[in-house]
């Protein structure tokens, strides 16, 4: 069984100690991909260091979340684009607006997020969508910006019925995670409405532990508990959710 791991933050440094064992425990596990987003300029050295390590196995994207848009946003935009220009990528992100965290900076946050949408229109690339707190906000900000190249995914969805839908009529898919697993997120509810089609698999590692490993940190390779219960949810096989997922990545990133 191949699964892979659309959003996981492996160069963090709550890995520092193991890394190597837990990228072979993700790949013992089935994860054959693991697509890591970029935070901010501190992020990319680590990052791409993975990358080169594991050829086709850890596959970095770029972008500035928005939780590091600060008042130098500017000049990590301007980052951001200098690589853009100097290579591929499989994906734009992590990009998006927290309203959870810190709202001093909402409104660099939506000019940060709105160049970035205008970036992957122009690079035709996929983008990946941080939207804690921020959901509508976002579907807002996207509608007037809506084009036939714009897709990606809702990274970390945890949203109404109603939020899904108007995403994947925008084109876009849901990332699903260790929320998925908590006993009072509601998620499994909403996702009873929703086709694996639009749906892809993600751990956010080192953040938000499937159950049981809840409160710990997390890993690529506690991907197959991800998997198992949106398996259970949606009354198919494992397998089936695997092939499924994985393709929907697949297609996407078209890596």
């Amino acid at each position: 069984m191949r699964i892979i791991d659309t959003h996981a933050h492996l160069y963090a440094e709550e890995f520092n100690e193991d890394r190597r064992e837990m990228i072979q425990r993700a790949l013992d596990a089935g994860v054959s991909q693991m697509y890591l987003p970029n935070i901010d300029s501190t992020s990319i050295e680590g990052m791409l260091a993975l990358e080169t390590e594991y050829p086709g196995q850890c596959l970095a994207m770029m972008g500035l979340h928005p939780c590091y848009v600060k008042d130098n946003y500017r000049e990590e935009l301007a980052l951001v684009k200098s690589w853009l220009e100097k290579r591929s990528f499989p994906a734009i992100g992590e990009i998006g607006i927290d309203l959870y965290w810190d709202k001093t900076h909402v409104r660099e946050q939506e000019e940060a997020f709105l160049t970035q949408v205008e970036w992957a229109k122009e690079y035709d690339l996929p983008i990946v969508i941080h939207s804690r707190e921020s959901m509508d906000l976002i579907l807002d900000l996207l509608q007037p910006v809506r084009h036939a190249r714009l897709r990606g995914i809702f990274h970390c969805f945890s949203g109404s019925v109603q939020q899904a839908e108007a995403a994947i009529a925008m084109g876009f898919l849901l990332g699903i995670g260790g929320v998925l697993t908590f006993k009072k997120s509601g998620l499994d509810a909403v996702l009873a409405h929703i086709d694996v089609q639009h749906l892809v698999l993600e751990t956010d590692a080192p953040y938000l532990a499937p159950t049981p490993f809840r409160g710990k940190r997390n890993e690529s390779a506690y991907l197959a508990k991800i998997c198992e219960k949106l398996a259970e949810v949606k009354g198919i096989s494992m397998e089936e959710v695997a092939e499924i997922t994985s393709t929907n990545a697949v297609n996407l990133f078209k890596h």
